[in-house]
């Protein structure tokens, strides 16, 4: 049987979480050293039962340096004859980059789409916090311990916290990816007394996405297509034109038909906002006259111009100033009461419109 005079573990793998020295054929005697690493925790333990715990350090292993053991193994006076023990190493640094990720959709009640499956993966880290708690509650006596025999056991912690921060978050799926860091928080406050009672730290979670369902993204494209399309028609139009092109490229014998459609869709577009302009400036023209005097608009059946007073050609021609007569198109006298058709203002001479019964100049009555 040998005597072990130097005892510590060298880890090279990345993925080690605890360590067990074989001492099947070996014995510890007094006086032997024990070497632990940073990022390393030694546990000692006499017939499954856990004794002295170091921290990283060396030591000489006397009777002051194993407390618990002296006790359990009763040594009154000190231990002088080499003795046998359970040896395990604890690696306490991060493992990092953990991935996680929903095997099955998660179903929420979204505020806008309803009932929606939604899947999502991202990245974990955890470290051992106490490797007293974390050996009684996981690792056991198990000789190498990985973190793959615990990653399914925080998976599925993990899933069930998502699931609970997600309903109760209130957020739609639209906006989740917006808010992925808040929930990330949330996720990793509810787990962390839950990773305490296993000897465990949380240390970060992230997502890194939160996918929706294929026919749901699909919806939500043609929403925001069809609201581009309420925005602007005119851009609405190019896209058919060219979504059809797109198809008769693809299907040379329908070329015809598919261009025929998406040409005719623009056309019928723009055809219709031409014939809505026409009628519009149809009525308009049915509807009003303009002065020729003074350029003011006014009813088609007027006679004179509500602005100055003008007699307005094409109505009922013009009239006698005083009595209201008609006058002879060219008439220099009312042929009624004898009453001069004034051509010019006496006042301020500018040129009045036949009937005129005031100047549109300077107000002046005439006749």
């Amino acid at each position: 049987m040998a005597l072990l005079k130097v005892i510590e573990w060298a880890d090279n793998s990345p993925n080690t979480i605890v360590y067990k020295i074989d001492t099947r054929k070996n014995v510890i005697k007094r006086g032997s050293a024990l070497t632990v690493r940073e990022g390393q925790v030694a546990v000692f333990c006499d017939k499954g039962r856990m004794a002295d715990v170091f921290l990283p350090g060396y030591y000489k292993l006397e009777t002051d340096s194993l407390p618990i053991l002296t006790s359990l193994l009763s040594w009154k006076y000190g231990f002088e004859t080499p003795f046998k023990s359970e040896i395990y190493f604890v690696n306490t640094t991060r493992f990092a980059k953990q991935r996680w990720g929903t095997a099955n959709p998660i179903m929420l009640r979204d505020p806008d789409f309803g009932a929606v499956r939604v899947r999502g993966y991202g990245t974990y880290s955890f470290r051992i916090k106490d490797a007293y708690v974390f050996m009684t509650e996981l690792s056991g006596s198990h000789s190498t311990f990985r973190t793959e025999d615990i990653t399914d056991h925080i998976r599925s912690m993990l899933v069930m916290a998502i699931s609970d921060a997600m309903g109760e978050s209130g957020v739609s799926v639209v906006d989740m990816a917006a808010n992925l860091l808040e929930l990330s928080d949330v996720v990793k406050k509810s787990l962390d007394k839950r990773f305490e009672e296993m000897g465990l730290e949380l240390v970060d979670f992230n997502f890194e996405n939160v996918s929706l369902p294929a026919e749901l993204e699909k919806a939500m494209d043609e929403n925001a297509r069809l609201g581009m399309m309420r925005r602007n028609v005119d851009v609405y139009t190019q896209m058919a034109q060219a979504d059809a092109l797109k198809e008769a490229a693809k299907n040379p014998g329908m070329a015809g038909s598919t261009m025929s459609a998406g040409l005719g869709l623009g056309m019928g577009m723009h055809m219709m906002n031409a014939m809505n302009g026409g009628m519009a400036a149809n009525n308009a023209g049915t509807a009003r006259k303009i002065c020729p005097e003074c350029g003011a608009q006014v009813p088609a059946d007027s006679r004179f111009c509500t602005a100055c007073g003008a007699g307005l050609s094409g109505a009922a021609g013009a009239t006698c100033a005083k009595c209201g007569a008609k006058l002879a198109p060219g008439a220099k006298f009312c042929a009624e009461c004898g009453t001069p058709v004034a051509t010019v203002c006496p006042k301020c001479g500018a040129k009045l419109a036949p009937g005129a019964k005031f100047c549109a100049e300077c107000g002046q009555k005439i006749g």
